[in-house]
């Protein structure tokens, strides 16, 4: 980590961070944690926290969490919650699996988030890939009805996974299947990461996939 990064990891990281390894037995307590009740929503993989910082800034109504492996990137979110003096926003260190299935309850969450996640681009590497179908099963129990799972990728052939798990998915529908091709259109709202700045220059087009948790 940088000095600055290395600061705001001590300052920030005891009120506003986790490792999941080391959270207790059973659902987060995120009321107390937060010191209020509101919507949970969960973001897996926040990466240097641009994106992350901006959306949380966004919708101060929504208890937001983050989830993240990368403590440089954590530490770098924490330096830019501080800046944008963000009291919704709490950083998670660790297995996003892990914490679904061990510390977010069944249909709690009031939205889930993963944008450019790895794309392990080569053949071999596929099964690597995070969104598979025990993956997107596992995320569909834990969104309460009418949440929304929002993925976007800059690689054609993961986007085409995604929209082949999702689909499959019995409690997701597709909100946005009338579009061509099923694919939702960007929203403003999603700030442009270095990842799809990226992609755009090297002419990859980012594909972006919303789908809602139905009763059942």
């Amino acid at each position: 980590m940088t000095v600055g990064q290395e600061r705001a990891w001590q300052r920030r990281w005891p009120e506003l961070g986790r490792q999941i390894g080391d959270l207790p037995d059973g659902p987060l307590d995120t009321a107390a944690w937060f010191g209020r009740e509101a919507p949970v929503l969960l973001e897996i993989g926040s990466g240097m926290g641009e994106t992350t910082s901006q959306l949380a800034a966004a919708a101060p109504e929504l208890n937001y969490l983050a989830v993240e492996v990368y403590q440089p990137g954590l530490a770098q979110l924490l330096l830019r919650a501080e800046a944008l003096e963000l009291s919704n926003l709490r950083l998670l260190r660790g297995d996003a699996l892990d914490l679904l299935e061990r510390h977010i309850a069944p249909g709690s969450l009031a939205g889930l988030r993963l944008y450019f996640p790895d794309p392990w681009p080569k053949k071999r590497h596929h099964k690597r890939r995070l969104v598979r179908p025990a993956f997107v099963a596992l995320v569909a129990s834990r969104l309460a009805p009418g949440a929304v799972v929002h993925m976007a990728t800059d690689w054609a052939d993961y986007a085409e996974q995604m929209m082949e798990v999702l689909s499959g998915e019995p409690l997701l529908r597709n909100q946005h299947a009338d579009e061509p091709g099923g694919w939702a259109p960007r929203p403003a709202w999603r700030p442009v990461t270095k990842f799809e700045s990226r992609a755009n220059e090297e002419g990859r087009i980012s594909r972006d996939l919303m789908f809602v948790r139905v009763t059942g």
